[in-house]
């Protein structure tokens, strides 16, 4: 169980700060990592107030350039005075090392169990989730792009992140996460199968914005 009181800071003055980041990656996104990041630690018997913190505060160098966003996040989890009312000196450095860890596309092992939790739990391997979130970044930052640039950036990379000589690792032997990425990578092999889920999802996200405009 999270400490009330971290869960009531977390919720009103961390998790909001997502709300200025791209559609893939705010509020949906970090409460998804959270739960996933709960999940785990309960299982592997990690301290969840730790595992609940990492979560939470993962994303939030997003603020800046997103290629550091990894880096820019673990230095404002150990800038956070607050944090000290609840943890250690070592606790949060290995928070802020967990938070700098948690890149799909790091190339060494996370430094600690925790650091694994978090970017295990940020994977959202559910294979939908993986194309739509895919294709909202697209949307979001190549405005510019007709369908086809779109495709093409959608394929190049999903391929390059999740297919079978992908870059991205699971940490925790058998987690979920290794059923549902052998779930992406069948579908990534067969390019028509792909093609008709970009082309679904693209409606579908496409259509939704229309409403919200019409709404509005």
């Amino acid at each position: 169980m999270v400490n009330l009181e971290i869960m009531h800071y977390v919720e009103n003055e961390i998790l909001p700060r997502y709300n200025a980041f791209d559609v893939a990656h705010r509020l949906h996104h970090v409460n998804a990592v959270i739960k996933a990041s709960m999940k785990l630690a309960q299982r592997i018997g990690a301290d969840e107030n730790m595992a609940y913190v990492i979560a939470a505060y993962h994303d939030l160098g997003l603020e800046g350039p997103r290629a550091v966003h990894h880096i820019t996040s673990g230095r404002i989890l150990a800038a956070d005075s607050r944090l000290k009312r609840w943890f250690s000196p070592m606790q949060i450095t290995i928070m802020k090392e967990a938070v700098e860890d948690h890149r799909a596309s790091a190339s060494k092992s996370p430094r600690s169990i925790y650091g694994k939790i978090v970017a295990e739990a940020d994977r959202e391997l559910e294979p939908l989730t993986v194309m739509r979130r895919t294709i909202e970044y697209g949307i979001d930052h190549y405005p510019e792009y007709g369908v086809e640039e779109h495709f093409t950036r959608f394929q190049k990379h999903i391929e390059e992140k999740y297919s079978a000589t992908g870059y991205i690792k699971l940490w925790i032997p058998g987690s979920e996460n290794e059923k549902k990425l052998k779930e992406l990578r069948e579908i990534i092999a067969d390019v028509e199968e792909l093609r008709r889920h970009f082309d679904t999802l693209w409606h579908e996200i496409n259509a939704g914005e229309a409403r919200t405009y019409l709404k509005g």
